[in-house]
């Protein structure tokens, strides 16, 4: 990839109510070169709209792949990695850091009812968790509009050192910082 190559990282970190989405441009050569914040509810079912709503803050045609931090922010905030595709008309790369067995138990842990049901109808139709080796640590990625294949190949790019991508690992920096200046007294 070239080094003027650019992703938008997203990520979250939530406080009381809101979590705080950041994005950042970041360039595969690793300069950051924009940031843009957005909010959704803990508990809710808004995160994919808000991110949608952060793309096109950002506005960077530049930008030629999404890299999200977390399918599940804000507390099973479940975003909708096909719809994001879609109405962004960008590739989406979700990253995940931990092996799992599912969200599904966890899922049914903290909701029943209806809020159970169309939180595990939108988890069961994302798409498929992969295993990617990146600097001898495993990540997980889901994508959509993506070959596999290429996806790997964006991921590894993007990820000079560790197992983080550069993308989500300053968007994450950015939603701590923005949480935390929100949430001051200042």
């Amino acid at each position: 990839m070239k080094a003027g190559a650019r992703a938008l990282g997203i990520a979250e970190s939530a406080a009381g109510e809101q979590s705080t989405l950041a994005g950042a441009v970041v360039r595969a050569d690793r300069v950051v070169d924009g940031l843009a914040f957005s909010t959704c509810t803990v508990g809710g079912m808004d995160a994919t709209d808000a991110i949608v709503s952060l793309v096109d803050d950002i506005d960077r045609p530049d930008v030629e792949v999404l890299l999200l931090g977390a399918v599940a922010p804000a507390w099973y905030n479940i975003v909708d990695l096909s719809r994001i595709a879609r109405t962004t008309d960008q590739s989406v790369i979700a990253v995940t850091f931990e092996a799992s067995a599912g969200l599904e138990d966890g899922l049914s842990d903290a909701f029943s009812g209806d809020q159970l049901e169309q939180r595990l109808e939108r988890y069961r139709s994302l798409p498929p968790r992969r295993p990617v080796s990146i600097n001898g640590e495993t990540v997980y990625v889901r994508t959509a509009g993506i070959e596999r294949s290429r996806a790997e190949t964006v991921v590894r790019e993007f990820t000079p050192e560790g197992g983080r991508p550069e993308p989500i690992r300053v968007a994450r920096a950015a939603a701590r910082a923005g949480r935390d200046y929100r949430f001051s007294d200042a």
